[in-house]
């Protein structure tokens, strides 16, 4: 799995997350959803994600570093 979908999975899964504990928890969790949509938005323009330079610390690779090692 590249980087850019498992940071596409790792933020769909802390939207669920986040809705849950909004609904069976506290309503306050709505700002934890907040703060991943604005977190969304900043990497979109700025191409600065936490989520994703921690993945590649993990060992996820990149689309592009996967296609070449392919070939």
């Amino acid at each position: 799995m590249s980087v850019e979908r498992a940071t596409m999975a790792f933020a769909g899964l802390m939207v669920l997350l986040s809705v849950a504990l909004t609904i069976w928890i506290n309503d306050n969790f709505i700002w934890f959803t907040v703060f991943i949509g604005a977190n969304l938005l900043q990497s979109a323009y700025t191409q600065f994600c936490p989520a994703a330079i921690i993945l590649r610390k993990m060992g996820f690779q990149s689309e592009a570093q996967l296609a070449t090692a392919e070939h």
